[in-house]
């Protein structure tokens, strides 16, 4: 699969983010079981909240994007396939983000700091791993929101400011292998 240079600058950013937030766990130094059990019990409703976020956000973005579709096929300006397939990148990148966060969500809900089965040197394997999907759902979210912005603008250039000579605007050879 071959990535434009859009696609691509939405994922650098997306890989920055997920450093930096990367970083901020580095930062924190090696825990203890039982420091990160502690750890767990009082991130837990920051969690919570941001896949709440996360998931209320891709839903919200895969309605603006039927709106997006809906403006696109209402314009007098004609758009080339790879607009469309632009747009069922975003809006399948964004299910998944969607599907991932309200399982992490659901997962986040288990009282597993209540349990005294499980062994302590577990929840330092816990602490990172609730970190690590956090840090990749937020970098995913970002990328998204990166598409989407690109993908705005490109409409907006082609729709609004009547650029016919954007990339993604069919011109008279597009339209003619349309219509055959």
């Amino acid at each position: 699969m071959k990535l434009d240079k859009y696609t691509k600058r939405a994922i650098i950013g997306g890989f920055i983010s997920m450093m930096v937030i990367a970083l901020g766990t580095i930062m924190l130094g090696r825990l203890s079981g039982y420091e990160a059990k502690e750890l767990i019990k009082s991130s837990l409703d920051g969690m919570n909240t941001l896949c709440n976020t996360i998931a209320l956000a891709s839903a919200t973005i895969l309605a603006l994007l039927l709106t997006l579709l809906s403006l696109s096929s209402s314009s007098r300006s004609e758009l080339k396939m790879e607009f469309y397939k632009d747009v069922l990148r975003i809006a399948k990148l964004d299910t998944i983000i969607f599907i991932a966060a309200v399982i992490t969500f659901l997962l986040f809900n288990l009282p597993i700091t209540e349990s005294d089965n499980v062994p302590n040197n577990w929840f330092n394997i816990l602490y990172y791993l609730s970190l690590g999907v956090s840090s990749v759902l937020s970098a995913a979210l970002i990328v998204v929101v990166l598409l989407l912005y690109n993908t705005v603008v490109n409409l907006i250039q082609i729709v609004g400011m009547g650029v016919a000579d954007h990339p993604l605007a069919a011109d008279e050879n597009d339209l003619e292998r349309k219509k055959e």
